[in-house]
């Protein structure tokens, strides 16, 4: 396992510094079909059953040059039923792709990037589900698929894993080969088979999670509860430490008890996959230099307590406008306070226990600097990974890869897109003088 000198802040205050990652390589695959083997359309009439999108919610590497990438629940832009939000029963799965990275100029930028779908993995419990009115046709006996229509639940509270609705959003593959996945809808925290799909494990999340009164619209679930996650703003971010022991989920806004979205304490959850224990801490999403509050996209682990937060909001191609914030914060939960025993809640509450950040990657100017205008950087960057060491001209770099989910719109919000971006232990080691940081290990194997 390759190592190289990482530094981590031991700022008092948020620090507007940064490393300086060169952009190596921009990388896109389009086409309309996945590798799941499904056939026919789904019920908007529009989306056939196999339709590819939205594949850059969760990123995940899985070693060499593979990598697996999780779409969300599934196509809901086209008006068809507003009963159920317009979600269909798209079947939950992760993409297996292989990216060709090359030290061959192209477009102006040092590498060339070729992504190229290897399969697709739908997910299911061997044990039932609790489903709406679209029970999928290919279920067994001992599979039951999970799928993004938001009618699939039952009785019980938000986190009960009997509900078939699913909304990945995150996603990380653990030294013992398991696949772990987070969603939205409970939210969950899922292990899965890799090979084959097959839920395996699920982790019980803190209360504070649970929203009590469910419905199939999401605005109306939002109005009948008073606590638990935002409906559509769940767990949008997971992360998995070196060393393989730890997850950490984030969710996408705080808790409604916490101020609901548009609100700036958002919570971060660790759990320990041997005992299942979790702990909890807290993030300021609000940033100074804008005053405004964002919603937090993934989460992604330099080592045992030190992570970067992606931070961005809803602008960009997709949504035409020119994007701003996208960002990659740097947070460290060493000696951080777990809230989770003090059973504390609301803004005013929680933001005196939040975790200092730093900047790490302003991926908006970052683009701005190849020439990519900003009505041209995906609205929705969501997600990111670490990938191999690579040299480009000689220099090697760590690869850091962001990814955007296209919301099955590519006529809208254009391809499914890879930013691999480049950095060297100088560029961390610069970082450390700004910031008075200290050396410690970079593991890029995660």
């Amino acid at each position: 396992m390759k190592k190289a000198l990482l530094f981590l802040s031991l700022c008092g205050a948020p620090a507007i510094c940064a490393a300086n990652p060169q952009l190596l390589a921009i990388g896109s695959l389009s086409g309309q079909h996945d590798l799941s083997g499904l056939t026919g359309a789904l019920e908007n009439g529009v989306d056939s059953a196999d339709v590819l999108g939205g594949i850059g919610s969760g990123l995940a590497y899985a070693g060499n040059n593979t990598f697996l990438a999780l779409p969300d629940r599934g196509p809901n832009a086209t008006a068809w039923n507003s009963d159920v939000d317009n979600t269909t029963s798209y079947l939950s799965r992760f993409h297996t792709l292989s990216m060709q990275l090359i030290d061959t100029p192209s477009n102006g930028l040092p590498m060339t990037l070729t992504p190229a779908l290897e399969s697709t993995t739908l997910l299911f419990s061997p044990a039932s589900l609790t489903y709406g009115t679209a029970v999928p046709a290919i279920n067994t006996h001992n599979r039951h698929f999970f799928s993004g229509r938001s009618d699939n639940f039952g009785e019980g509270v938000s986190t009960n894993p009997r509900h078939a609705r699913f909304d990945p959003e995150g996603i990380r593959v653990g030294h013992n080969g398991k696949v772990y996945i987070s969603d939205e809808y409970g939210p969950y925290v899922y292990e899965f088979d890799r090979l084959t799909g097959k839920r395996t494990r699920i982790f019980s999340l803190p209360s504070a999670f649970d929203a009590h009164d469910l419905s199939a619209k999401g605005g109306d679930e939002i109005n009948l509860n008073t606590s638990g996650r935002v409906a559509n703003k769940g767990m949008e971010g997971l992360a998995i430490t070196p060393d393989g022991s730890t997850l950490i989920g984030f969710e996408q806004s705080p808790l409604i008890q916490d101020g609901g979205d548009g609100g700036r304490a958002n919570r971060i959850v660790t759990i320990d996959i041997e005992t299942g224990k979790t702990r909890q801490y807290v993030y300021d999403n609000h940033l100074a230099d804008t005053n405004k509050n964002y919603n937090s996209s993934e989460i992604l682990a330099l080592n045992s307590h030190e992570f970067l937060v992606l931070e961005r909001d809803g602008k960009g191609l997709g949504d035409g406008s020119k994007a701003v914030v996208k960002r990659l914060y740097k947070i460290d939960l060493k000696g951080a306070t777990d809230i989770g025993p003090l059973k504390v809640s609301g803004e005013s509450s929680l933001l005196p226990f939040a975790v200092n950040k730093s900047l790490f990657l302003d991926i908006t100017q970052a683009l701005q600097t190849y020439g990519i205008d900003v009505k041209n950087i995906p609205a929705k960057l969501e997600g990111a990974a670490f990938g191999s060491d690579v040299v480009s001209n000689g220099t090697q770099y760590h690869t850091l890869w962001i990814a955007n989910d296209n919301d099955f719109l590519p006529g809208v919000a254009g391809d499914n897109r890879f930013f691999v971006f480049g950095f060297t232990d100088q560029d961390l080691r610069d970082l450390s003088v700004q910031d008075g940081l200290v050396a410690q290990k970079f593991d890029h194997r995660r």
